[in-house]
Parts: structure tokens; sequence; C-alpha cells
């Protein structure tokens, strides 16, 4: 059975390949559809659609939204939506901002701690996309401080360490509404990776089904066999949508492949066409 990969990063954000180079692999992996969700930014979108059209691969426009519930990060996936509406450039304009703000506080809390750095560095780490923490963390390993990605997030970077610097987020409702502007679907990224309870946590899908939310992303690397199950039920119950992918971030997360959520888990062709069908329903209105 022919399978999909709707979440996926490119050097625009915090990956390492070019989105012409994520459509070569799709390609190679034998996928069936794909869709970039850079954080915060639809940069790689125009390149990912042209490279797509060009070899007969399905793709739709994607990007991972950051946000907030209360101190709760939450990412809101936005699917094909209008890559040149207005708002939303606006929108992710203010929290590509925002970032900047982040990441100047991360560098001089890094240079507190004797860790002398610049933003022309991280520049040059990030190439042309946005800075996120990732790429902290390679530099990081690049100094010798560190030696995995995961050893830098837990030493310097994750909350409560000394590098770290919160940002402002959207609330979950306005990165629901962006996304609905330029008439696309809003789906709660990685549900699996929210850190409540079961309970808890379907009553939070819940409280964002009724903002507006058009889907939950079901298939996911974490996600067990019983949570998705749970998953797909409750999408059938309120009518959502279901999308799956498997985060690929390329050579920055080492062991991750596209389209590969876990050995027996893959997200189904159908997931792309039931999504393509809503979002054309939406655009006839």
């Amino acid at each position: 059975m022919q399978h999909i990969d709707l979440h996926c990063h490119s050097i625009f954000s915090d990956g390492t390949m070019t989105p012409a180079e994520l459509v070569e692999m799709a390609i190679n992996e034998k996928l069936g559809g794909l869709a970039l969700t850079d954080h915060d930014t639809i940069e790689g979108v125009p390149e990912l659609l042209r490279a797509a059209q060009k070899v007969g691969l399905p793709a739709l426009s994607g990007v991972e939204l950051s946000a907030n519930h209360g101190d709760m990060a939450i990412h809101i996936l936005g699917y094909g939506f209008d890559p040149d509406n207005t708002a939303l450039k606006t929108s992710l304009g203010r929290l590509q901002q925002t970032r900047k703000i982040r990441n100047e506080k991360i560098i001089a809390n890094l240079c507190h701690i004797g860790i002398d750095v610049t933003y022309d560095e991280m520049l040059d780490i990030s190439g042309h996309g946005v800075i996120g923490r990732p790429h902290f963390g390679k530099l990081l390993i690049n100094l010798g401080k560190v030696q995995t990605m995961q050893a830098a997030f837990d030493k310097y970077l994750r909350r409560g360490r000394p590098a770290y610097a919160a940002r402002e987020k959207l609330p979950v409702q306005d990165a629901i509404r962006i996304i609905h502007r330029a008439k696309g679907l809003a789906v709660l990224a990685h549900p699996g990776t929210i850190p409540l309870d079961n309970k808890k946590s379907m009553e939070l899908i819940n409280d964002f089904v009724h903002m507006g939310l058009d889907g939950i992303e079901t298939y996911y690397p974490v996600h067990s066999a019983g949570l998705r199950k749970q998953l797909l039920s409750l999408c059938a119950q309120e009518n959502l949508v279901i999308t799956g992918g498997s985060d690929y971030h390329g050579d920055i997360r080492p062991g991750t492949r596209l389209g590969t959520m876990q050995k027996k888990q893959r997200v189904p062709l159908d997931v792309l066409l039931q999504l393509q069908q809503r979002i054309q329903s939406i655009n006839k209105h």
C-alpha cells in the first residue's frame, strides 16, 4: 500500500534538506504525497510545490505554527492554504520577529555562562532558514560542549536550563483563525507529546475543536497503537480530518526517515485524498 508524509521540515526552518531534495527523497521512498511544514514560515513551500509538480508527486502547502494554551506549548499545522495570502504572511512575519528576540536572549544566556556566540554565527549555521533551538544545539555540538542534540537540550536549551529563553506565541484560537483566513485547514500536531494525562488531553482537544480545529495529527512516531486508535475514533466522531507524518528534519535529527513513523506504522494514501477533498470543499465557499 502506498503511503505519504505530511509533516517534514526543510532548511527554511530547522531541517537540513532543501524542499527539492525532500521531493527527491519522497520519490526514492515511493511516497504517494508530501507536505512541507516548516516552523512559522512558508518560504520553502513554492519550491516544494514546483519540484513536486515536475515529478508528478501530489503535494500540499503546509506550515507548523508555534502556539500556546496558557503556559503549554501547542503546535498547529496548516494545510492547503493560499501561500500568497497577505494576512498569513503578515502573521508569520510577526512570529519570526518573536523568534529573533528569543534567539538574541539565548545568545546572551550562552555568553553569560561563558559560551561566546554571535547572531552572525547562528545565521551561518541556519543558512537562510529560521533560527531555532536545534541550530543552537548544532553549535554546542560543533563547539564540543555536548555530543548529541538531546544532550544540548538537556544541559542547555530546555526550559529551566541556563540558555533557555521563552518567546511570545500565538494563542491556539488565533493560530486556527490565521490558517482559516488563508483558506487552509488547522490541525493539532502530535497530541501524544502534550504533557497531560490521557483524559485531560482529550478534554483539551475537545476545547480546540470548539475553537474551530479541523483535524488531528493521528499518525506520528511516538503515538502508540492505542492512542492512534483513540484519535481515529475521535476524528470519526467529530468529523475531523486525519493527518500524519514523520516530523523528518534530516541529519539534524538522526535515526528518522521520511515517510516512516514506526516499523509497522505508515500514513495511508487515503489520508491525503480525504484531506484534499476537505480542502476543495472549503475553497468552493
